[in-house]
């Protein structure tokens, strides 16, 4: 049983370690959003039902010895096509169609090595079944999803802080090497134990029951709202905080410890404390979200206003737990009515194929299906209804318990209370989402959304652009306005001070990471020369059609598709005079275009003495000591300008559109940073951390600057 259990727990950490490690790498090429990462998921998810199909077509169709050949063979020859790191061929050239990019890169560069280690668990069950019956190979299944978990854990706080990615691809091809060893071992053991006709003791129907067609369909449907919720609170998270691959680990870690939990024993499942605990999830889960709606809320149910409007007061970190809660709460309900359900170990191979089949559906629809029918991110709600609904029907068709009664009365609670609360939060937020927005899209970089106001006031009549939770600028409609430079590109801004102190009279060359609703166009002076480099093409096309900052503005315009950094690398020099980053201010933030090797790029396309302004306003993240670090090692002369609200003078203050910003300037020409107007909004920047790192393509951590409470999400844990 050791060597069983033990190749299969190895098996199990090679998974799941790899998962992250990829995506290290392709992350940047596109975007750096959370649909990158549901897209890996979705190819993980893809390639672990491919796995388990081959595993029970060879428990079903091959004979023992058979079986061996097969999988060793298949393993040298995943051996042979290592290392799974991708090369720059694989760098998009454009931003059209980049999940099926992904899911091609990730199916050349790791799909068999993934497929062979995807078999691992239900093959080597059925292996282990075989050397010994009549005992339960279940509990093996619990201990692979262990040692998934200790990987999930184990990447984001020692592997990704202390290993270059590609040492950690080598130790991982190492890794995969110790495991075909194990697997040889234990394939030793079956060639020796082997009859020539089955693998595992044949049972009738009559000895074990009939499978329902009902109970089949559980074995799937369960399995996919698993997914479903996990995919929908990691992008939920993702979105309120930061795309880092710790944000990724907890859910999924979450999401497997219910596996562990569940197959280890029957009687870590009470249906007596569990359905309670997911009825209270769902309640707390829909105040959260119709916490975000106070106002509708309360113009909709009057009194129970007061009781929604504390969920506004909930902290960042707070909703955290909660949504993580709720994930573990409905994946334990999900898995423990599976486990429940589970035939014998004659069709174990089947049973797991349909768990499989159910997490690739639930992968395919939140990555494929949800970004083509949903205007927003609706997943989770209709995550949380579709369990509520396949936990009624579980409890209704169960003929098993005792209490059938009872179970029923629970049935119908939550059918009282979980459908018709997130049916309520799935129309609170579909009619928010369209109130006051002129125009609503979503494609695979995220939800965007034009917000009119004031549009009965024509002095103060206004659109905004929001991406996700973030601002990227509004614009009046007013003729006397509507070049006015708001949000974070005022006059007391850094860029709007470095705008006004570098050439103002015109005739400079600016390259601009991120359009936005192109507020940085209204700088743009005859003679001048803007580049505006982005990745979204619902953002250009909003840019150009709703917004005018690009067709007022008096310099010579140009909008280049693609990931900027990517661009910049393959375009000959262009001497710019500054080079703006505006591409941090959300929270999926792209870290590639913050590295050293970024850097190198921008130093290339930059004139001698010219000026790198980096916007690092965020809500989540503390970008200055990354920032202030790339400045020691270029030697770098750094200007920090925290500025505050500016008063433009309006009668009437909530008309005024100007928003703090932080950003910071960056220049060997230090005598520019000293001129007056720039000088004066100068703040003292922050001593760099001991422990901070130079950020590198290889190396860096988010998790390290990850604010909570105004302070660094490390310094908060250890306080606690």
């Amino acid at each position: 049983m050791f060597a069983f259990g033990l190749t299969i727990f190895w098996g199990a950490c090679l998974l799941f370690l790899v998962q992250p490690l990829i995506a290290r790498f392709i992350l940047p090429w596109f975007g750096g959003g959370p649909a990158v990462w549901t897209t890996c998921m979705l190819f993980f998810q893809v390639l672990l039902l491919g796995g388990y199909a081959y595993a029970h077509f060879s428990i079903s169709r091959l004979r023992p010895r058979q079986q061996v050949i097969l999988h060793l063979s298949l393993l040298a020859l995943a051996l042979m096509l290592l290392p799974i790191t991708p090369s720059d061929l694989w760098k998009p050239v454009d931003s059209q169609n980049p999940a099926g990019h992904i899911l091609l890169l990730l199916l050349a560069c790791m799909g068999l090595p993934y497929l062979v280690l995807s078999a691992t668990g239900p093959l080597f069950q059925a292996w282990f079944s075989a050397s010994h019956p009549g005992v339960s190979p279940y509990r093996l299944y619990a201990l692979s999803n262990i040692g998934s978990l200790l990987a999930l854990l184990g990447y984001p706080f020692l592997m990704e802080p202390n290993l270059g990615r590609h040492a950690q691809a080598v130790w991982w091809s190492v890794g995969l090497g110790i495991f075909a060893i194990l697997a040889t071992w234990c394939g030793v053991t079956v060639w020796q134990r082997a009859s020539s006709t089955t693998l595992v003791k044949e049972t009738t129907d009559e000895e074990e029951g009939v499978i329902s067609g009902f109970q089949r369909f559980q074995w799937f449907a369960l399995p996919a709202c698993g997914v479903v919720l996990l995919l929908a609170v990691t992008n939920k998270i993702c979105q309120d905080i930061a795309v880092i691959p710790f944000l990724w680990v907890l859910p999924l870690g979450l999401y497997l410890l219910t596996f562990i939990i569940s197959f280890d024993s029957p009687r870590w499942y009470r249906r007596r404390f569990w359905l309670p605990a997911l009825v209270v999830a769902l309640a707390v889960t829909a105040w959260l979200m119709l916490g975000d709606h106070t106002i509708t809320v309360s113009e909709w149910f009057g009194p129970l206003a007061f009781i929604v409007e504390k969920a506004e007061s909930v902290g960042t970190f707070a909703k955290l737990g909660l949504y993580l809660a709720t994930l573990f709460i409905s994946c334990m309900v999900c898995h423990g009515e599976v486990y429940r359900l589970r035939p014998s170990a004659r069709r174990l191979t089947g049973y797991f194929l349909s768990i499989s089949a159910g997490g690739a559906v639930g992968g395919l629809f939140v990555a494929g299906v949800a970004p083509l029918i949903f205007l927003n991110y609706f997943e989770l709600h209709m995550g949380l209804m579709m369990l509520a609904t396949l936990v009624l029907g579980v409890l209704y068709r169960d003929p098993r318990s005792p209490l059938q009664q009872g179970t029923r009365r629970w049935a119908w609670v939550l059918l009282l209370v979980g459908l018709p609360l997130f049916a309520t939060t799935l129309v609170v937020d579909t009619y928010c989402s369209l109130k006051g927005a002129k125009e609503l899209s979503r494609n695979f970089y995220g939800v965007l959304k034009v917000n009119e106001y004031y549009a009965g006031e024509p002095d103060q009549h206004q659109f905004s652009l929001q991406h996700g939770g973030t601002l990227h600028g509004l614009q009046f409609t007013s003729p006397e306005k509507r070049k006015i430079p708001a949000t974070y590109y005022t006059d007391g801004s850094g860029v709007g001070r470095l705008m006004r102190t570098l050439h103002p009279e015109g005739g400079r060359k600016i390259a601009v990471v991120g359009l936005g609703t192109g507020s940085m166009a209204a700088w743009g002076r005859k003679g001048d020369q803007m580049r505006f480099y982005e990745i979204n093409d619902d953002v250009v096309r909003l840019a150009q059609s709703t917004f005018t900052f690009l067709a007022d503005s008096a310099a010579k315009i140009e909008v280049v598709m693609g990931d900027a950094r990517l661009s910049l690398e393959r375009e000959a020099d262009q001497n710019y005079d500054a080079i703006v980053l505006d591409a941090f201010s959300s929270d999926a933030i792209p870290v590639h275009l913050i590295t050293r090797e970024a850097f190198e790029t921008y130093r290339r396309q930059l004139k001698p003495g010219g000026v790198i302004a980096v916007h690092i306003s965020n809500r989540c993240l503390n970008l200055e000591p990354v920032v202030l670090q790339l400045a020691r090692h270029f030697q770098l002369t750094p200007a920090v300008i925290h500025d505050s609200d500016v008063d433009w003078g309006f009668e009437d203050d909530s008309y005024n559109a100007a928003y703090s910003s932080d950003w910071i300037l960056l220049s060997k020409d230090k005598a520019l940073l000293d001129q007056p107007f720039i000088a004066s909004g100068i703040s003292e920047p922050e001593e760099i951390p001991k422990s901070m790192k130079l950020w590198t393509d290889e190396q860096s951590d988010l998790l390290s600057i990850l604010m909570v409470d105004d302070h660094t999400f490390l310094s908060w844990l250890k306080g606690l």
